[in-house]
């Protein structure tokens, strides 16, 4: 069924063509709101409200609008307030003493994002990010969105959206430099501690 078809009926109550909509997105909506929440429950938990929201404004949807686009930004909505309540929790975090970072680092901050195996390194990078640059990058590296969807999605203006993604991907690899120095000094005292002990 063609989703236009499938929006039509939704809009006119029909409960089987949402749940087909529903079916069609329910992975793209979970993994945004995981990388959101950072946590496989509450995203589980927060797609279902996600679904619970849509269904209850199918009806006011624009069927000349992109059905993912506005299924993603009710999702980035949702766990950007999820995400911003749980940092009210919370001391925000300092802004990075780096001024500048080099080309070089931000290109090897975007193999990161790209590279599969290293989901839990990069998890733990995103909580660095205010929720709307998160949500960005997510959209951007996980679900392919154009600036323009982004834009759309998060209700920014197109230059926002390329401002956004360069400074949450400078802050990223701000903070992964600062990690891997971390990592290196560490491993540096071992050998040194091993040589010292072996003499």
């Amino acid at each position: 069924m063609e989703e236009k078809e499938l929006i039509l009926l939704a809009q006119n109550g029909d409960d089987m063509a949402f749940g087909i909509l529903m079916e069609r997105y329910q992975n793209a909506v979970f993994n945004l709101c995981y990388r959101m929440l950072n946590n496989a429950q509450d995203a589980e938990d927060a797609a279902q409200e996600i679904f619970i929201k849509a269904y209850r404004a199918i009806r006011s949807f624009d069927i000349e609008r992109k059905f993912s686009t506005w299924i993603l930004s009710i999702s980035s909505n949702y766990c950007i307030d999820q995400y911003r309540k749980r940092k009210l929790q919370t001391l925000s975090l300092e802004d990075s003493p780096y001024e500048d970072i080099r080309d070089e680092n931000q290109k090897n901050m975007e193999n990161l994002l790209t590279d599969k195996e290293k989901e839990k390194e990069i998890q733990l990078l995103l909580d660095h990010l205010q929720p709307k640059d998160r949500a960005a990058i997510v959209m951007f590296y996980w679900e392919d969105y154009s600036y323009d969807e982004i834009a759309k999605a998060l209700d920014l203006s197109l230059g926002a959206v390329k401002s956004r993604l360069f400074r949450a991907r400078k802050t990223l690899a701000e903070i992964w430099l600062e990690k891997k120095d971390a990592q290196n000094h560490t491993i540096l005292a071992e050998r040194t501690h091993n040589e010292t002990i072996l003499v």
